[in-house]
């Protein structure tokens, strides 16, 4: 069943934006998605919001969060009437996003190509980008691995066979708005659409920004969902996703997370989010008294590049952990941006730094639009072989694909089995080297022998036999 998420007074995503500007390209509202409760909808009135202490209120949002040099050079250049407490100030960032052609080649002179993607792009995923995460993007190299994945290329209005618009089927797995329940003892809560930024790659680029369409959220949604979770014991694990739950205000993140919290059976919460990494500025004190109140929280942090890891963005992360928050991250391979070991090796070790465990590496969603960004599966499985053992294992991620039409996560590994002599299961390291474990009457290794009797190699790059 496909539900259908209707406007509402109390919606927590973007408002209705009246006309298009001179470029073609929707824009979303010039305020983040909550300031906090309103009056026009009876339970919104009837809340009691939880108001975090702070002991050092008076401290400045300058003297609270660092502005590393790269950030100064980009304001001094293109916002020099911003003031360090502007710039510092989340809700700053996002009235101020980059969400044309016209504020994108202010900063950014575009390729034809990119220009003609944004121009083109007038309906869901908008380009939104913050200033901060701007200062981030080459102004010179469309090849450079954050230009890539946030300023629109012409390829992605093409599909290719295999793509879907909903491709991990999360549509038809909503037992009611908002609750995909895939898994038997864990469902995903969608609680809005919004994005500070939006990657050109998002898996669920049909529903986020888009002003006009049929997906909306709203506390009267969040009720339905929160009741369906309530109803169903069986549920221990709740992820919060959308668009990004922590675009959410302060009071209203409380209340849902207190609501959900409530529930005698639910273990633990986690809160997807790419804020730390494009709007680090969020990540304020305050925010992480919130959090703080309602633990077991663990968060997933979606990076990309080690160009993600600055000095705003490690502080994020350090808020964060001193609040007690188990952070992971979850990384999606992009060809072109980060399909090659070095790359995501210095991304995985400067988030063990950042105390961020690297989690996932997803293999690229088959989205509509996203045959520029997917690599082929053994190059993921490459990757994979060539950190293994020249690495900490926490440094490596699971390589994972979620599986279309909503199978939900499949793991894969290289195959480190060589095959069988006997009682003796024959592994191979990675170093190559070939090494015997006694395994009396198992039978790990059968199919790789009758692959090697069938003409069959290992692959020493990926590890996968080839016919």
């Amino acid at each position: 069943m496909i539900h259908n998420f209707r406007r509402a007074a109390d919606q927590c995503g973007p408002s209705s934006q009246a006309a298009n500007d001179e470029a073609g390209t929707l824009q979303e509202t010039d305020e983040p998605p909550d300031h906090g409760p309103t009056t026009a909808d009876p339970l919104i009135s009837s809340l009691t919001f939880i108001r975090p202490q702070r002991k050092d209120a008076q401290r400045t949002s300058v003297h609270d969060f660092p502005v590393s040099s790269q950030s100064l050079d980009f304001i001094t250049r293109f916002y020099p009437d911003c003031t360090l407490e502007e710039w510092n100030d989340w809700k700053w960032q996002v009235r101020n996003r980059i969400r044309d052609v016209r504020m994108l080649e202010r900063v950014i002179p575009l390729t034809g190509t990119e220009r003609r993607a944004v121009l083109r792009r007038t309906a869901n995923l908008p380009i939104a980008i913050t200033p901060y995460y701007l200062s981030l993007i080459s102004r010179t190299d469309p090849h450079q691995p954050l230009r890539k994945t946030h300023i629109p290329w012409e390829e992605e209005f093409s599909r290719t066979p295999g793509e879907d618009p909903d491709p991990l089927g999360e549509e038809h797995h909503m037992a009611v708005p908002g609750i995909v329940h895939r898994y038997p003892d864990r469902v995903l809560f969608l609680t809005t659409g919004f994005c500070s930024t939006y990657c050109r790659y998002c898996t669920r680029s049909r529903m986020v920004g888009e002003t006009n369409g049929e997906y909306s959220f709203s506390v009267s949604q969040w009720e339905l969902a929160i009741r369906y979770i309530e109803q169903h014991p069986e549920i221990r694990d709740c992820l919060l996703s959308g668009g990004d739950p922590l675009s959410i205000g302060d009071r209203k993140l409380a209340w849902l997370l207190g609501r959900l919290r409530a529930i005698p059976h639910l273990e633990f919460i986690r809160i997807g989010t790419k804020i730390p990494v494009v709007m680090p500025q969020r990540i304020t004190p305050e925010l992480c008294e919130t959090l703080k109140q309602f633990h077991p929280l663990w968060m997933s942090i979606h990076f990309t590049h080690p160009d993600e890891l600055t000095p705003e963005t490690v502080e994020a992360c350090a808020r964060l952990a001193n609040a007690g928050i188990p952070l992971g991250s979850q990384t999606v391979l992009l060809k072109g941006v980060n399909d090659n070991a070095d790359t995501l090796r210095d991304l995985f070790h400067g988030l063990l730094k950042a105390r961020v465990k690297p989690y996932y590496l997803y293999q690229c969603d088959p989205v509509s639009g996203s045959a520029h960004f997917r690599t082929p599966v053994e190059r993921g499985l490459e990757i994979i072989r060539q950190l293994r053992g020249h690495t900490t294992g926490y440094a490596i991620p699971q390589f994972v694909i979620d599986a279309p039409g909503g199978g939900g996560k499949i793991p894969l590994l290289p195959d480190y089995v060589v095959g069988r002599d006997g009682d003796d299961l024959l592994l191979t390291n990675f170093e190559d080297k070939t090494y015997r474990y006694p395994d009396p009457g198992g039978r790990v290794g059968r199919a790789q022998n009758a692959l090697r009797a069938a003409g069959a190699r290992l692959d020493p790059e990926s590890g996968v036999y080839l016919i």
